[in-house]
């Protein structure tokens, strides 16, 4: 690219309104605009960038014998409907009509699709497993889009589905799949783990998530300091804890407690330990059903758990609804005489005299053990946290905000089973296909890549990312030798495969400098007055000293420091 006739802009300054480092130095580097809120352009050099992710993760399917193919954005809602998805993804979903005023969806996922693709294959057994894969636009309303190409309404997504006759066969891909999918982030130089998730929308048995350390991230892992243990904390599982308090001996007694509800007030009121308080929360689910959760006081609820148990969205009862169904009071609510269904976190069951809302107002019971409450059952509904153990071997856990670039799903036969994918086994007996699904979002890597990759001067994305490799920068563009020089240099580099930035701008060599720094490029050629005497000056991005080289070895010189940085 030469840059006196190419498109091409840098910002100088930061920018006021970014909410993340990654669409600070994107936006500055001209790798992409903004269109509207969650939609970006991809210009040239972030266009670049994005292909070079594309290549390795096409690489890395292709050595699995995925194949790729393309999948069309544009699809007819019944598809949608069938398999109920367009109550489950709801108003996230961009809903338009045709000339004939016939429903359709841009696809925010293609699970359904590729289920009839599969279809079209799949008649026995002796025509699986198979996998197919496409790089496709994904399209989603998100209600708050931020943080640059991290969470916004449109994104290009890298999915492939994989199609077995079991269960048992759906794991050697899936864990074919989970090696590839290892082989990219390495290559992609992210720091990251593999978490165990849950499977949301998608549905299916088992879902695992790549999650790229950082900052600004959405999500939060628990990440053991000891053992292998990884997980998202929505699913993560939490120890059952003891507590030294004994038993009183006191009865129980009503205690007025004006105006004070939350946990800590409580305590303070009572002058107690917040875990000595038991907290019990209402929520709603299926419409008009009801649940109560027991908690230690210095517990948060797990709504992913709690989902997961009634198998249902689940959200806070309202304050009308507690006093109608739960026979309580907003603020004051305790298990006794409670006229829905109580359940208990695991912690709980090893509490005693321990403080509970009396269920009216400005009312609380001291004194309390298990055998004065009624639980239905107890199981695991809290948020880990960090000051307990791993789950896994008891050691220190700790956690980090991550962001989620990749995500590898056991989805089952649900859409096999919604798309009539069935094939004959051997006894000649229809079976549902079991499908996986993995995906990775290649705006939202980018974003986690220069999230991790850059420094005061702009990105330093890793060599094999990087748009340009090279950069030859002019210092005296109205010297006939040095432009003559620069000029067969850049066509020689070009001429081995090696892309490279040829900085012919009639500018200052400092806005050069910096603007070669701001986008990335790792390895920079300066053709100045040195030349006379047959040097230019190499220098490294991520290196403060440079070199000055002859012109009769710079090739080799060249060539070295790209086997280096390739590796």
């Amino acid at each position: 690219m030469r840059l006196s006739k190419s498109f091409f802009y840098t910002i100088r300054e930061d920018l006021k309104d970014e909410d993340s480092t990654s669409s600070n130095l994107l936006l500055r580097a001209g790798f992409i605009k903004r269109s509207s809120a969650g939609v970006f352009m991809m210009l040239p050099l972030g266009y670049k960038t994005l292909v070079n992710i594309e290549n390795i993760i096409r690489e890395e399917m292709n050595a699995i014998d995925s194949l790729e193919m393309a999948m069309p954005a544009l699809v007819p809602m019944e598809i949608f409907e069938k398999s109920n998805r367009d109550q489950i993804i709801g108003d996230s979903m961009y809903k338009l009509q045709d000339r004939f005023s016939r429903p359709f969806a841009l696809a925010p996922t293609h699970e359904e699709l590729f289920a009839i693709a599969g279809k079209s294959a799949v008649r026995s057994y002796k025509h699986l497993p198979f996998s197919l894969y496409q790089f496709q636009t994904k399209f989603r309303d998100e209600t708050r889009a931020r943080y640059g190409l991290i969470r916004v309404r449109e994104f290009i997504m890298k999915d492939a589905y994989s199609f077995d006759t079991n269960d048992e066969t759906c794991d050697d891909s899936y864990q074919n799949m989970r090696k590839a999918y290892n082989n990219i982030f390495d290559r992609l130089h992210l720091d990251y783990r593999v978490v165990k998730a849950d499977s949301g929308i998608m549905g299916g048995q088992l879902s695992e998530e790549y999650q790229a350390i950082a900052p600004i991230g959405e999500d939060t892992i628990v990440i053991c300091e000891a053992c292998d243990f990884a997980s998202n904390l929505e699913v993560a599982p939490a120890p059952t804890l003891s507590y030294t308090y004994e038993k009183s001996g006191e009865s129980i007694e009503e205690v007025h407690t004006p105006n004070v509800k939350t946990i800590e007030d409580v305590a303070q009121f009572l002058n107690k330990k917040t875990n000595q308080l038991l907290k019990t929360l209402v929520y709603k689910y299926n419409d008009n059903e009801f649940i109560a959760i027991l908690l230690n006081g210095d517990h948060d609820l797990n709504e992913t758990k709690l989902a997961k148990y009634v198998n249902a969205e689940v959200e806070p009862a309202s304050e009308e609804d507690i006093v109608e169904y739960a026979n309580s009071v907003a603020g004051f609510i305790g298990p006794m005489d409670l006229n829905i269904k109580t359940i208990a976190d695991n912690s709980v069951m090893n509490m005693q005299d321990f403080v509970i809302g009396a269920n009216k107002k400005d009312y609380h019971k001291v004194n309390v053990n298990l055998e004065d409450i009624t639980v239905d059952e107890y199981l695991d509904v809290r948020n880990i946290q960090e000051s307990d153990t791993c789950p896994h071997c008891g050691h220190k856990v700790s956690f980090n905000n991550a962001i989620e670039v990749g995500n590898i799903f056991k989805l089952g036969t649900g859409y096999s089973e919604a798309f009539d994918l069935f094939y004959s086994d051997q006894d000649n007996k229809l079976q549902p296909v079991v499908m996986g699904s993995y995906g990775i979002g290649i705006g939202r890597t980018l974003a986690a890549m220069v999230e991790q990759h850059h420094d005061e001067k702009g990105l330093n994305l890793p060599f094999n990312i990087a748009p340009y490799k090279v950069s030859i920068v002019v210092i005296g563009t109205k010297d006939e030798a040095q432009m003559e020089y620069a000029d067969q240099l850049y066509r020689d580099l070009e001429k081995q495969g090696i892309s490279t930035i040829l900085d012919d701008r009639n500018e200052r060599p400092g806005v050069k400098f910096n603007d070669v720094d701001l986008i990335g490029v790792p390895i920079r050629i300066t053709v100045g007055k040195l030349l006379s005497e047959g040097l230019v000056e190499v220098k490294l991005r991520n290196v403060d000293a440079s070199d000055n080289v002859e012109i009769s070895e710079l090739n080799t010189y060249i060539n070295e420091l790209i086997t280096n940085l390739s590796k």
